[in-house]
């Protein structure tokens, strides 16, 4: 794909106790993406054209105040196996931004979500992060954050594997 960079790739996978069917809906529907984002933070507005060409549109807020918006902007969809968008911070608006706290790191990310079937009727997410169309300066950024990368996907996963058993909660009710 044109646009991707010399840096090397983020990826991370975990598996999830749900069926892929229910971790596809945990990201293409709008009402089920509250979960969304690193630990610390709630969805305080957020809309979702998920279609190729589309967008999500979110603000997350911190819990001592600060409030930032993210873009998605969809590129490819394969239901319930892979879902590509480039990935930024935005303004209220919408409009691409800088990171509020990094303002070195890539502008965009080219973003790609697999789900695969585990055992036990469990899904297997794999997310793959690659600066897109970024500087020299903005890649050495990017690599030298995966650690972070990898502390801020952790609290993320943490947050759909605690919807996701809200979710068997009220099934079972």
């Amino acid at each position: 794909m044109s646009g991707q960079s010399a840096s090397n790739d983020f990826v991370i996978s975990r598996v999830f106790d749900a069926p892929r069917n229910l971790m596809w809906q945990c990201f293409s529907d709008v009402k089920r993406m509250q979960w969304w984002g690193p630990r610390g933070v709630s969805i305080v507005k957020a809309t979702m054209d998920f279609r190729v060409g589309g967008t999500y549109h979110y603000g997350m807020q911190t819990a001592d105040g600060q409030l930032m918006w993210g873009r998605q902007i969809y590129r490819e969809i394969a239901p319930q196996d892979r879902i590509v968008f480039i990935n930024s911070f935005s303004d209220e608006a919408g409009g691409l931004s800088r990171h509020p706290l990094a303002p070195n790191w890539p502008l965009q990310l080219l973003t790609v979500f697999t789900f695969e079937d585990a055992p036990g009727g469990k899904t297997k997410l794999t997310v793959r992060w690659t600066p897109y169309e970024a500087t020299e300066q903005e890649q050495v950024v990017f690599d030298a954050g995966h650690a972070s990368m990898t502390g801020g996907w952790s609290g993320t996963f943490e947050r759909l594997e605690a919807y996701l058993a809200s979710l068997q909660q009220q099934q079972q009710q």
